[in-house]
């Protein structure tokens, strides 16, 4: 189901047909999201990398234990959003994260996706979400305040990310009292 998020920008689980058009994205972004993310493999900005991630994705939403969403604009992936590592039972918690393209930024769409997975973890029945984001993300640490993160501290040497070992400042939302 294709949902209208914000203005022309419409959001829908990723799936396998998606590839080309999410390589393209991380083509096109690849120096831009380079200081926010892993190292990645040349392989992953194929169309056959990117149909393995979505391969497996697919599975792991027939599972119940990650949600995978793209951004676009008409054809065009301007971001992705997930919610990952769900765990039911006693903690019904999971983890929020997300990308927008540079050419995207600054017109609310990453508020606008956090809304809307919020939503979505609210109907699968979670009670708590988890973000992280470098310390040096002020955009990111904007985006997740104003969706109702709250900051409960700093992880040291969290994630590797762009080579080395990064902290991060973890956040929290509470869907339910």
């Amino acid at each position: 189901m294709t949902v209208v998020l914000h203005e022309t920008t419409s959001i829908r689980h990723l799936d396998v047909c998606d590839a080309a058009a999410l390589a393209r994205a991380h083509v096109r972004n690849r120096d831009y999201l380079q200081p926010w993310e892993p190292v990645r493999p040349d392989r992953f900005y194929t169309s056959d990398g990117q149909r393995e991630r979505l391969t497996a994705s697919v599975a792991e939403q027939a599972a119940g234990r990650s949600f995978f969403w793209a951004l676009f604009d008409g054809a065009e992936v301007i971001g992705c959003i997930s919610l990952t590592d769900v765990v039911h039972g006693a903690f019904q918690n999971g983890h929020v994260g997300y990308w927008i393209a540079r050419d995207y930024q600054a017109r609310g769409l990453a508020t606008a996706a956090v809304g809307f997975v919020r939503t979505f973890a609210t109907e699968l029945g979670l009670h708590r979400l988890q973000a992280g984001t470098l310390v040096h993300n002020a955009g990111s640490r904007k985006v997740l305040a104003r969706s109702g993160f709250k900051e409960i501290g700093t992880a040291v040497s969290y994630i590797q990310i762009n080579g080395r070992w990064q902290d991060h400042i973890l956040f929290q939302s509470i869907l339910h009292d």
